[in-house]
């Protein structure tokens, strides 16, 4: 017998099992942008890598030891997507999206980095993203967060997520913190591990996000970047707030918060839990001005986020899954080859009738008791059942599964008309 051949560690199989959280999520999602009136994007998963060491930035870990790099026949070096928003810069550069225009778009996909796989992490993991163009003040900072806070109620998450926000204030700012944040450090390079020692030259902001416990006390006492903010970016951020306090979103300032991607500028936001253990990060993002020009654009401010969706099935699971699966309402049971026949054909006439119907074919045939133990397994809540007697009366036997009768029998024989008419109503009661 031939190996079996195994998937790729951390690149993981969805299982029918596992599909209606995620089906959950996803057709909330888009509902949700739809409210809002944002269009969808779509874009390869395969990009030069050149786009990722320009825009994300080349001593970030991403680039430095996640990404998914290689050389394809040309000799060009090609990276699989870690992210999305350098992506859709581009996407929206090559196809003249972003001049003179205002844009509010979204995506959805695989993305790629090569981490340890843990709950919550993975190397092929799955994302949405929210971009929005040619809008520079705070209140389309505000819509964001607004809408991602009204996703949480749509999954009942509300009670289970906190946001966190603060500013990173514009370039020149962030390059007068960064003399005065290397200063501090050096001060206490004997407390700082290796990874921090490695980022004091080049990326010393993320060292602000470090984990390391031995770290903290240091970290804490450290200069803050909101200290040194120019004026403009200190109204913007007050302003932002006032927008969240209008509509009676909570929020947290951090002023630890950098984001881990160069680009970023002026307001940054997570959205993050406790259910997780240390993967806390649901929904994170903020404002990107500099992008677009960064990747050969013109000049235009730029706002965003980006939602990890295994972390939200695993909220969803942990919460309250049962309920949000969508069972059929029906199943079919067809017993003989006529009725296989007129049955399949019934089926279809009954998804004509009833677009929204959710009907079990029990194709493959099989005795009665088999047939109804597969109806019952299937969560129906209706048996159709079809046989020889049915096809001469052209009626339908119809058993009840799961839910009361209002006094009716446990079953009942009906007409098509009035097989259409219980499916109806029982439609219109969900």
């Amino acid at each position: 017998m031939a190996d079996k051949i195994q998937s790729i560690r951390g690149m993981n199989d969805i299982l029918p099992d596992e599909s209606p959280s995620w089906q959950f999520i996803e057709e909330r999602l888009r509902q949700l942008l739809k409210s809002y009136n944002y269009d969808e994007i779509r874009f390869p998963v395969v990009e030069k890598t050149a786009l990722f060491k320009r825009s994300i930035g080349e001593v970030t870990d991403i680039v430095e030891k996640e990404m998914y790099t290689f050389e394809d026949r040309n000799g060009d070096s090609l990276t699989l997507r870690p992210e999305g928003t350098a992506v859709c810069v581009r996407a929206g550069i090559q196809n003249g999206l972003l001049v003179n225009q205002q844009q509010r778009l979204w995506y959805m996909g695989p993305m790629f980095r090569h981490e340890r796989p843990q709950q919550g992490r993975y190397r092929q993991f799955h994302q949405v993203g929210v971009e929005v163009f040619g809008l520079q003040g705070p209140d389309i900072d505000a819509e964001l967060i607004y809408m991602t806070a009204r996703f949480w109620k749509m999954l009942g998450l509300e009670d289970s997520v906190t946001l966190q926000l603060n500013s990173l204030g514009t370039a020149q700012a962030r390059e007068q913190y960064r003399d005065v944040l290397i200063d501090y450090l050096q001060q206490h390079s004997e407390l700082l591990d290796d990874d921090s020692q490695r980022r004091l030259q080049t990326n010393p902001l993320r060292i602000l996000d470090s984990k390391n416990p031995a770290m903290q006390t240091m970290i804490e006492q450290a200069p803050r970047l909101m200290d040194y903010l120019d004026e403009a970016s200190e109204q913007h951020f007050i302003r932002l707030c006032a927008y969240l306090d209008r509509v009676g979103i909570a929020y947290k300032i951090n002023t630890r918060l950098v984001r881990g991607l160069d680009y970023y500028n002026r307001t940054v936001f997570e959205w993050v839990t406790d259910k997780l253990g240390a993967q806390g990060t649901i929904c994170a993002g903020g404002r990107y001005d500099g992008l677009v020009q960064q990747l050969g654009g013109r000049e235009t401010p730029a706002v965003g986020f980006a939602m990890g969706l295994e972390r939200l099935v695993l909220l969803v699971e942990n919460e309250h899954l049962q309920k949000h699966i969508k069972y059929p309402h029906a199943a079919l049971l067809m017993m003989g080859e006529r009725a296989q026949t007129a049955g399949l054909a019934l089926s279809e006439q009954l998804r004509d009738a009833l677009p929204q119907l959710r009907i079990f074919n029990i194709c493959g045939g099989g005795s009665f008791k088999s047939q109804m133990k597969r109806a019952d397994k299937s969560q129906a809540e209706f048996a159709l059942i079809l046989g020889d007697d049915e096809l001469e009366q052209q009626l339908i036997t119809v058993k009840y599964l799961r839910q009361s009768n209002d006094g009716r029998p446990q079953q009942e024989s009906l007409s098509h008309t009035r097989l259409i008419e219980l499916l109806k109503n029982a439609l219109v009661e969900q």
